[in-house]
């Protein structure tokens, strides 16, 4: 600890400090204004000075390691909020004995450590976080102030969370895979979220008994409480998933290779899904809950809806010219490719001409809402109706006309996909049903999966040795080499407003694994999440 500052609780929790004089006194005045008043004379300009930084850092935690909410939150600039999260902090979660150590200041930038220990009905265990404060100028004061931001707390916090210590509201879970291995978050980091998730809608029904905890509780509809500490054990009930251990290894380490990414690999033959992984800055659960634009992957569902309503076939015309004009836009395709004006839907499809899809587009029978038709109806997407015993999006395929039903047939437009959606979308095409995915049996909580009534079987014969092309001839060809066995694939790359670099999208089946992947901003298709797909198939196949 730093020299002068001692550890000391009141009551075991934050107090308001009151009476005295000097230091005390100071504190609930300035607490009363927010910290935000002028002290009289003229208020100082300009970033704090680097022994305003160390003062206001030092009086900020000795408050907070005395236990007084009050006088802590007067150090910051939103001293109301700041307070209620402070007392908060000794109140109901039950933290004391708070010692804090100052590391490097770096500019106006505090690091330091936490150590504490958290006490709940007999129970009580260590607690040690590291964290980071901002000093900054006072807007009307001039006074150097604790920049207040939930993190500074704890990092794990967000505005409207707040730490709670008690019973656990759901007992934990020992979630196992296909094949018995258990799955914990710190061997499969990216199913944190997941296991999370699990444990909050299925921990009743596994059969454990809680625990006591420390834990983030969200505000602001943020989802089920966070665990940070287990003070006591509950025990754990085992709940049974779809996944393989063998595959989501695979897929954490392929996603490490690319930042802001995320795959989806399932069971064709049954809609189980084998793994989901992200790496993701913001722990989002992409892979399952994305809503972004899928890119030429689309084209998977753009094809089976001109065979299925006669426009053309797989050996059939599909014409690939330098661009393509519908209604006042013009669109072209991937730099460098030739044209080629007798190409079949196959070659288009393999070499992924834009052009050649959007010159079909228009044909009888096909009306704005042939591609939404075909996507809800024989591929089971957009109806909202998925229960795959996580929170998932099951995509958008929206019916527009104008320039937006062209892009939409290229992935672009209003249509927004998953890799959840897209690993679906190759499952149907290669077995000709549409099988909803799944995390949990619904045999567990007796829901109701989706269903839609798939592709006619010689679609389904077309899409799938279209993208066996593709993989061994295409587009896909690089990613997928090396893989053997019956292999298919679609690449994508998809362009978002404001972005310099397209999104990389890729889809692959290898045998009864299918699989999708999309990279932020990662370029081509085949450049990024196509490894990311052919790692989560060799593990799977």
């Amino acid at each position: 600890m730093r020299k002068g500052v001692k550890a000391a609780v009141i009551g075991g929790v934050f107090a308001v400090m009151v009476g005295g004089a000097g230091y005390g006194a100071y504190n609930v005045v300035s607490a009363l204004d927010g910290g935000s008043g002028a002290s009289g004379g003229s208020a100082k300009s300009g970033p704090p000075s680097g022994d305003e930084v160390e003062e206001t850092a030092e009086k900020f935690f000795t408050a907070w390691e005395k236990g007084d909410a009050t006088a802590a939150a007067s150090h910051t600039n939103n001293s109301a909020v700041a307070g209620t999260l402070l007392a908060a902090y000794g109140e109901e979660a039950h933290i004391t004995g708070v010692e804090i150590t100052p590391g490097t200041t770096t500019g106006t930038a505090v690091p330091f450590t936490v150590k504490a220990k958290v006490s709940y009905e007999g129970a009580s265990e260590p607690l040690t976080y590291k964290s980071e404060l901002t000093v900054v100028r006072g807007e009307t004061s001039g006074r150097a102030l604790v920049d207040w931001q939930p993190s500074v707390v704890h990092p794990d916090l967000k505005d409207g969370d707040t730490l709670v210590t008690g019973e656990s509201a759901t007992p934990q879970i020992q979630a196992v895979g296909r094949d018995g291995a258990v799955l914990t978050k710190e061997k499969y980091p990216s199913l944190g979220p997941v296991l999370t998730t699990l444990r909050e809608k299925y921990g009743d029904r596994a059969g454990g008994t809680p625990g006591v905890e420390l834990v983030v509780r969200h505000g602001n509809g943020g989802g089920a409480d966070t665990p940070l500490l287990t003070l006591a054990e509950g025990k754990p009930g085992k709940l049974e998933t779809t996944l393989s251990a063998s595959v989501q290894a695979a897929a954490e380490k392929a996603v490490k290779q690319y930042g802001e990414s995320s795959v989806v690999a399932v069971k064709p033959s049954t809609g189980e899904v084998l793994a989901v992984a992200n790496n993701r800055a913001d722990g989002f659960n992409a892979a399952f809950q994305g809503r972004v634009a899928p890119g030429s992957t689309m084209k998977i569902i753009t094809a089976a809806m001109l065979i299925d309503n006669g426009v053309t076939s797989m050996n059939g015309p599909a014409p690939c010219p330098d661009t393509a004009t519908w209604q006042s836009q013009t669109f072209k395709n991937l730099t460098g490719m030739p044209a080629n004006e007798g190409a079949t839907l196959a070659n288009t499809f393999m070499r992924s001409c834009n052009t050649g899809f959007i010159k079909l587009i228009d044909e009888k029978p096909l009306t704005d809402a042939s591609l939404t038709a075909e996507a809800e109806e024989r591929f089971g997407l957009g109806r909202d109706d998925w229960k795959t015993g996580v929170v998932s999006f099951d995509g958008k395929v929206p019916a527009v006309s104008g320039p937006d039903r062209a892009a939409n047939a290229i992935g672009q437009g209003q249509v927004q996909m998953n890799p959840l959606n897209m690993a679906s979308v190759t499952a149907t095409a290669v077995t000709g049903e549409f099988r909803q995915p799944y995390l949990v049996s619904p045999g567990l909580d007796d829901r109701k999966l989706a269903t839609a009534k798939g592709l006619p079987q010689s679609t389904a014969t077309q899409l799938k040795q279209m993208m066996r092309l593709t993989a061994t001839q295409g587009t896909a060809q690089e990613a997928m080499s090396g893989l053997g066995g019956d292999i298919g694939a679609k690449t994508g790359s998809a362009e978002a407003d404001g972005k310099a670099t397209s999104d990389s999208w890729f889809t692959g089946f290898r045998g009864d694994v299918a699989a999708a992947a999309m990279v932020e901003d990662g370029g081509h298709g085949g450049d990024a999440a196509g490894p990311i797909v052919a790692d989560v198939l060799r593990a799977g196949g």
